[in-house]
Protein backbone atom coordinates (compact mmCIF):
# COMPACT_ATOMS: atom_id res chain seq x y z
CA UNK A 1 0.00 0.00 0.00
CA UNK A 2 2.94 2.40 0.54
CA UNK A 3 4.27 1.95 -2.51
CA UNK A 4 0.86 2.54 -4.17
CA UNK A 5 0.71 5.82 -2.54
CA UNK A 6 4.26 7.06 -3.40
CA UNK A 7 3.83 5.74 -6.82
CA UNK A 8 1.02 7.79 -6.92
CA UNK A 9 2.65 11.06 -5.53
CA UNK A 10 5.51 10.59 -8.19
CA UNK A 11 2.71 10.26 -11.02
CA UNK A 12 1.23 13.46 -9.67
CA UNK A 13 4.11 15.59 -9.18
CA UNK A 14 5.11 14.96 -12.50
CA UNK A 15 1.96 15.66 -14.15
CA UNK A 16 2.25 19.26 -12.21
CA UNK A 17 5.48 19.87 -13.46
CA UNK A 18 5.18 18.76 -17.16
CA UNK A 19 1.70 20.14 -17.42
CA UNK A 20 2.12 23.63 -18.34
CA UNK A 21 4.15 22.06 -21.65
CA UNK A 22 2.20 19.66 -23.26
CA UNK A 23 -0.07 22.08 -24.27
CA UNK A 24 2.85 24.14 -25.91
CA UNK A 25 2.48 22.83 -29.53
CA UNK A 26 2.32 24.40 -33.17
CA UNK A 27 1.68 28.32 -33.48
CA UNK A 28 -0.53 29.34 -30.52
CA UNK A 29 0.35 26.76 -28.48
CA UNK A 30 -3.40 24.56 -29.38
CA UNK A 31 -4.67 27.56 -27.30
CA UNK A 32 -7.68 30.00 -28.34
CA UNK A 33 -4.97 33.10 -27.88
CA UNK A 34 -5.47 36.60 -29.33
CA UNK A 35 -7.83 39.75 -29.83
CA UNK A 36 -10.94 40.15 -32.22
CA UNK A 37 -11.34 43.90 -31.57
CA UNK A 38 -14.57 44.20 -30.03
CA UNK A 39 -15.44 40.69 -30.97
CA UNK A 40 -12.93 38.99 -28.78
CA UNK A 41 -15.76 37.58 -26.51
CA UNK A 42 -18.13 36.97 -29.29
CA UNK A 43 -17.89 33.36 -31.02
CA UNK A 44 -17.41 33.59 -35.04
CA UNK A 45 -20.27 31.97 -37.00
CA UNK A 46 -20.19 28.49 -37.79
CA UNK A 47 -18.88 27.78 -41.15
CA UNK A 48 -18.70 24.58 -43.63
CA UNK A 49 -15.52 24.19 -42.54
CA UNK A 50 -15.74 24.91 -38.61
CA UNK A 51 -19.21 24.24 -38.27
CA UNK A 52 -18.61 23.61 -34.88
CA UNK A 53 -18.17 26.79 -32.11
CA UNK A 54 -15.25 27.91 -31.33
CA UNK A 55 -13.50 27.81 -27.88
CA UNK A 56 -13.72 31.12 -26.08
CA UNK A 57 -10.25 32.99 -25.66
CA UNK A 58 -8.03 31.90 -23.12
CA UNK A 59 -5.10 34.42 -23.50
CA UNK A 60 -6.01 37.78 -24.60
CA UNK A 61 -4.88 41.27 -23.90
CA UNK A 62 -8.38 42.71 -24.89
CA UNK A 63 -10.42 43.11 -21.17
CA UNK A 64 -14.01 41.20 -20.74
CA UNK A 65 -15.85 44.81 -20.72
CA UNK A 66 -14.74 45.79 -24.41
CA UNK A 67 -17.42 44.02 -25.91
CA UNK A 68 -19.92 46.95 -23.89
CA UNK A 69 -18.28 49.44 -26.13
CA UNK A 70 -18.92 47.23 -29.54
CA UNK A 71 -21.33 49.72 -31.31
CA UNK A 72 -18.64 52.28 -31.01
CA UNK A 73 -16.59 51.87 -34.48
CA UNK A 74 -12.72 51.71 -33.74
CA UNK A 75 -13.12 51.28 -29.84
CA UNK A 76 -9.63 50.58 -28.82
CA UNK A 77 -9.19 47.81 -26.58
CA UNK A 78 -7.46 47.74 -23.40
CA UNK A 79 -4.76 45.34 -22.60
CA UNK A 80 -4.99 43.72 -19.20
CA UNK A 81 -2.30 43.33 -17.05
CA UNK A 82 -1.01 40.44 -17.26
CA UNK A 83 -1.62 38.28 -20.44
CA UNK A 84 -1.09 34.91 -20.87
CA UNK A 85 -1.04 31.56 -18.18
CA UNK A 86 0.95 32.99 -14.87
CA UNK A 87 3.33 29.50 -15.51
CA UNK A 88 3.82 30.39 -19.03
CA UNK A 89 4.47 34.41 -17.88
CA UNK A 90 6.75 32.86 -15.58
CA UNK A 91 8.96 29.79 -15.96
CA UNK A 92 11.32 30.48 -13.34
CA UNK A 93 8.35 29.94 -10.58
CA UNK A 94 7.02 27.12 -12.67
CA UNK A 95 10.92 25.95 -12.11
CA UNK A 96 10.54 26.59 -8.56
CA UNK A 97 7.63 24.43 -8.20
CA UNK A 98 8.68 21.32 -9.75
CA UNK A 99 12.23 21.77 -7.63
CA UNK A 100 10.10 22.14 -4.45
CA UNK A 101 8.45 18.73 -5.32
CA UNK A 102 11.08 17.24 -6.44
CA UNK A 103 13.05 18.06 -2.68
CA UNK A 104 9.81 16.34 -1.06
CA UNK A 105 9.54 13.51 -3.58
CA UNK A 106 13.14 12.25 -2.33
CA UNK A 107 12.53 12.94 1.12
CA UNK A 108 9.76 10.45 0.40
CA UNK A 109 11.50 7.73 -1.64
CA UNK A 110 14.08 7.66 0.94
CA UNK A 111 11.59 6.99 3.44
CA UNK A 112 12.19 9.99 5.51
CA UNK A 113 8.18 11.32 4.76
CA UNK A 114 7.14 13.41 1.89
CA UNK A 115 8.27 16.80 3.21
CA UNK A 116 11.51 15.51 4.86
CA UNK A 117 13.61 17.10 1.72
CA UNK A 118 12.49 20.04 2.86
CA UNK A 119 14.04 21.03 6.41
CA UNK A 120 12.41 23.56 8.18
CA UNK A 121 10.32 24.64 5.23
CA UNK A 122 8.01 21.76 5.80
CA UNK A 123 5.63 23.36 8.06
CA UNK A 124 4.65 26.52 5.93
CA UNK A 125 5.38 24.72 2.54
CA UNK A 126 3.76 21.45 2.80
CA UNK A 127 0.52 22.80 3.18
CA UNK A 128 0.56 24.62 -0.25
CA UNK A 129 2.59 21.81 -1.88
CA UNK A 130 -0.19 19.16 -1.39
CA UNK A 131 -2.28 21.96 -3.23
CA UNK A 132 -0.16 22.19 -5.79
CA UNK A 133 -0.40 18.59 -5.99
CA UNK A 134 -4.18 18.59 -6.73
CA UNK A 135 -3.85 21.76 -8.87
CA UNK A 136 -1.91 19.61 -11.09
CA UNK A 137 -4.23 16.45 -11.31
CA UNK A 138 -7.02 18.61 -11.91
CA UNK A 139 -4.81 20.32 -14.78
CA UNK A 140 -3.61 17.34 -16.15
CA UNK A 141 -7.16 16.32 -16.39
CA UNK A 142 -8.21 19.31 -18.08
CA UNK A 143 -5.50 19.07 -20.70
CA UNK A 144 -6.32 15.30 -21.57
CA UNK A 145 -10.12 16.28 -21.47
CA UNK A 146 -9.12 19.84 -24.30
CA UNK A 147 -6.83 17.34 -25.95
CA UNK A 148 -9.93 15.06 -26.98
CA UNK A 149 -11.78 18.10 -27.83
CA UNK A 150 -9.36 18.92 -30.26
CA UNK A 151 -9.71 15.80 -32.45
CA UNK A 152 -11.01 17.16 -35.34
CA UNK A 153 -14.10 16.14 -36.75
CA UNK A 154 -14.46 13.71 -40.19
CA UNK A 155 -14.24 15.89 -43.17
CA UNK A 156 -17.08 16.43 -45.58
CA UNK A 157 -16.11 16.20 -48.84
CA UNK A 158 -11.95 16.27 -49.16
CA UNK A 159 -10.20 19.17 -50.31
CA UNK A 160 -13.59 20.99 -50.92
CA UNK A 161 -12.65 25.13 -50.86
CA UNK A 162 -14.69 25.67 -54.13
CA UNK A 163 -11.65 26.84 -56.47
CA UNK A 164 -13.45 28.20 -58.72
CA UNK A 165 -11.97 27.81 -62.87
CA UNK A 166 -13.22 31.56 -63.24
CA UNK A 167 -10.44 34.60 -62.86
CA UNK A 168 -12.28 36.13 -59.69
CA UNK A 169 -12.88 33.32 -57.50
CA UNK A 170 -12.02 33.67 -54.13
CA UNK A 171 -9.72 30.26 -53.21
CA UNK A 172 -10.76 30.17 -49.31
CA UNK A 173 -14.59 30.61 -49.56
CA UNK A 174 -16.43 28.29 -49.32
CA UNK A 175 -19.27 29.29 -51.05
CA UNK A 176 -21.98 27.00 -52.47
CA UNK A 177 -20.08 24.04 -50.51
CA UNK A 178 -23.34 22.30 -48.84
CA UNK A 179 -21.08 19.36 -47.57
CA UNK A 180 -23.77 18.72 -44.60
CA UNK A 181 -26.62 17.48 -46.51
CA UNK A 182 -27.15 20.38 -48.91
CA UNK A 183 -28.24 22.88 -45.60
CA UNK A 184 -24.89 24.46 -45.09
CA UNK A 185 -24.36 27.42 -42.26
CA UNK A 186 -25.54 30.73 -43.54
CA UNK A 187 -23.60 32.96 -45.99
CA UNK A 188 -20.74 34.82 -43.91
CA UNK A 189 -21.33 37.71 -42.55
CA UNK A 190 -18.62 40.63 -45.26
CA UNK A 191 -19.28 44.11 -44.19
CA UNK A 192 -15.95 45.39 -45.82
CA UNK A 193 -15.71 43.16 -49.24
CA UNK A 194 -12.66 40.75 -48.74
CA UNK A 195 -11.28 39.92 -51.89
CA UNK A 196 -9.48 37.28 -53.70
CA UNK A 197 -5.86 38.57 -53.03
CA UNK A 198 -7.46 38.56 -49.38
CA UNK A 199 -7.87 35.14 -49.66
CA UNK A 200 -4.93 33.99 -50.84
CA UNK A 201 -2.79 36.44 -48.03
CA UNK A 202 -4.20 34.29 -45.43
CA UNK A 203 -3.95 31.59 -46.86
CA UNK A 204 0.14 32.37 -47.72
CA UNK A 205 0.10 33.46 -43.74
CA UNK A 206 -0.66 30.02 -42.47
CA UNK A 207 2.22 28.26 -44.54
CA UNK A 208 5.05 31.40 -43.74
CA UNK A 209 4.06 31.24 -39.73
CA UNK A 210 4.08 27.71 -39.69
CA UNK A 211 7.47 27.64 -41.45
CA UNK A 212 8.64 30.72 -38.90
CA UNK A 213 7.55 29.06 -35.64
CA UNK A 214 9.82 25.74 -36.38
CA UNK A 215 12.71 28.17 -36.90
CA UNK A 216 11.80 30.04 -34.46
CA UNK A 217 12.31 33.16 -36.13
CA UNK A 218 11.07 35.80 -34.06
CA UNK A 219 11.54 38.75 -36.78
CA UNK A 220 9.17 37.00 -39.40
CA UNK A 221 6.84 36.50 -36.88
CA UNK A 222 7.16 40.33 -36.04
CA UNK A 223 6.24 40.73 -39.39
CA UNK A 224 3.25 38.67 -40.09
CA UNK A 225 1.64 38.95 -36.36
CA UNK A 226 0.35 41.54 -33.66
CA UNK A 227 2.83 42.22 -31.06
CA UNK A 228 0.17 40.52 -28.69
CA UNK A 229 0.37 37.07 -30.79
CA UNK A 230 4.18 37.50 -30.79
CA UNK A 231 4.34 37.50 -27.26
CA UNK A 232 1.78 34.49 -26.59
CA UNK A 233 4.56 32.76 -29.13
CA UNK A 234 7.33 34.54 -27.12
CA UNK A 235 5.82 32.86 -24.10
CA UNK A 236 5.56 29.26 -26.00
CA UNK A 237 8.74 28.75 -26.68
CA UNK A 238 9.78 29.71 -22.96
CA UNK A 239 7.49 26.95 -21.93
CA UNK A 240 9.17 24.35 -24.46
CA UNK A 241 12.69 25.04 -23.43
CA UNK A 242 11.91 24.55 -19.98
CA UNK A 243 11.74 20.86 -20.52
CA UNK A 244 14.10 21.26 -23.33
CA UNK A 245 11.79 20.59 -26.27
CA UNK A 246 11.49 22.13 -29.60
CA UNK A 247 8.37 21.79 -31.27
CA UNK A 248 8.25 21.72 -35.55
CA UNK A 249 5.93 21.59 -38.06
CA UNK A 250 6.04 21.14 -41.76
CA UNK A 251 4.63 20.09 -45.05
CA UNK A 252 1.66 22.18 -43.81
CA UNK A 253 -1.27 22.48 -46.71
CA UNK A 254 -4.33 23.90 -46.67
CA UNK A 255 -7.27 21.27 -47.05
CA UNK A 256 -10.40 23.93 -46.80
CA UNK A 257 -11.17 27.03 -45.88
CA UNK A 258 -14.26 29.66 -45.64
CA UNK A 259 -14.89 33.24 -44.50
CA UNK A 260 -16.84 33.30 -40.99
CA UNK A 261 -16.89 37.41 -40.55
CA UNK A 262 -15.62 40.43 -41.70
CA UNK A 263 -15.96 43.55 -40.35
CA UNK A 264 -14.44 47.07 -39.68
CA UNK A 265 -13.75 49.14 -36.40
CA UNK A 266 -12.33 52.28 -37.45
CA UNK A 267 -9.39 52.11 -38.82
CA UNK A 268 -8.50 48.79 -38.29
CA UNK A 269 -10.42 45.81 -41.16
CA UNK A 270 -10.85 42.24 -39.11
CA UNK A 271 -11.46 38.60 -40.83
CA UNK A 272 -12.11 35.76 -39.38
CA UNK A 273 -11.14 32.95 -41.43
CA UNK A 274 -11.85 29.17 -40.63
CA UNK A 275 -9.05 26.85 -42.11
CA UNK A 276 -8.58 23.05 -41.75
CA UNK A 277 -5.46 22.30 -42.61
CA UNK A 278 -3.17 19.23 -42.81
CA UNK A 279 0.15 18.83 -41.99
CA UNK A 280 3.23 17.51 -39.92
CA UNK A 281 3.42 18.42 -36.12
CA UNK A 282 5.78 16.95 -33.43
CA UNK A 283 7.65 17.33 -30.41
CA UNK A 284 11.22 16.22 -29.38
CA UNK A 285 13.74 16.66 -26.43
CA UNK A 286 16.66 18.58 -27.38
CA UNK A 287 19.10 16.41 -25.66
CA UNK A 288 18.07 12.77 -26.37
CA UNK A 289 16.02 13.41 -29.80
CA UNK A 290 13.36 11.79 -28.33
CA UNK A 291 9.75 12.17 -29.70
CA UNK A 292 7.34 13.23 -26.50
CA UNK A 293 4.75 14.62 -29.22
CA UNK A 294 3.63 14.18 -32.71
CA UNK A 295 4.58 12.26 -34.68
CA UNK A 296 7.23 13.21 -37.68
CA UNK A 297 6.38 10.54 -40.11
CA UNK A 298 2.53 10.92 -40.15
CA UNK A 299 0.27 14.15 -41.33
CA UNK A 300 -2.48 15.04 -39.34
CA UNK A 301 -5.50 17.32 -40.08
CA UNK A 302 -6.67 20.36 -37.37
CA UNK A 303 -9.40 22.91 -38.13
CA UNK A 304 -8.75 26.43 -36.73
CA UNK A 305 -9.93 29.78 -36.55
CA UNK A 306 -7.37 32.54 -37.22
CA UNK A 307 -8.03 36.09 -37.12
CA UNK A 308 -6.29 38.66 -39.39
CA UNK A 309 -6.57 42.76 -39.02
CA UNK A 310 -5.35 45.37 -41.12
CA UNK A 311 -5.04 49.02 -40.48
CA UNK A 312 -5.63 51.83 -42.71
CA UNK A 313 -5.59 48.95 -45.41
CA UNK A 314 -1.91 47.88 -44.60
CA UNK A 315 -0.75 44.16 -44.93
CA UNK A 316 -3.00 41.91 -43.43
CA UNK A 317 -1.51 40.51 -39.33
CA UNK A 318 -2.75 37.53 -37.60
CA UNK A 319 -4.49 38.85 -34.78
CA UNK A 320 -5.96 35.53 -33.16
CA UNK A 321 -6.13 31.69 -33.18
CA UNK A 322 -8.91 29.70 -32.00
CA UNK A 323 -9.62 26.16 -31.70
CA UNK A 324 -13.11 24.75 -32.32
CA UNK A 325 -14.75 22.25 -30.49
Amino acid sequence: MRRTARFLTLLAAAAFVLAPALAEAAPGGRSSSGSRGARTYQAPPPTNTAPQPARPMERTATQPSAPATAGAPGAAARPAAAPGGFFARNPMMAGLMGGLLGAGLLGLLAGGGFFSGLGSLAGIMGFLLQLALIAGLVFLAMALFRRFRQQPAPAGVPNGMMREAQPDARPMIGGGNTSQGGRGPAQPVDEIGVQAADFQAFERSLIEINAAWSREDIATLSRLATPEMVQYFRDDYAALAQRGWKNETRDVKLEQGDLAEAWNEGARDYATVAMRMSLVDWTRDLKTGAITEGDPNARQEQTELWTFVRVQGGPWMLSAIQQTG
